[in-house]
């Protein structure tokens, strides 16, 4: 089932400078395994040693953030929007 993933400006070179990518998974995991196998490189942005998400990296499915929901175990239905939001650290 293929979801719409929209990809942040910093990781695009990794995607071949595309904002949007198409990607075939049932899940948060296996969405990151096969952007991987598609985007070499990618899977170390995204997650660490242990493979979870790294806590600076935001997951979205539909606007909800997968770390209210069941994380890298949340399910993904055919033409789900998902966003990954690195976090932006700053200010004053």
């Amino acid at each position: 089932m293929p979801v719409t993933v929209n990809i942040p400006t910093p990781l695009r070179k990794l995607t071949e400078n595309q904002a949007e990518v198409a990607i075939e998974a049932g899940t948060v995991d296996e969405l990151v395994a096969n952007l991987e196998n598609t985007y070499n490189g990618i899977k170390e942005k995204l997650v660490d040693d242990d493979g979870e998400i790294r806590r600076y990296v935001n997951i979205y499915v539909n606007d909800e953030d997968i770390r209210f929901l069941d994380g890298g175990a949340t399910q993904l239905q055919d033409g789900d929007d998902i966003s990954i939001v690195p976090a932006i650290a700053g200010g004053c």
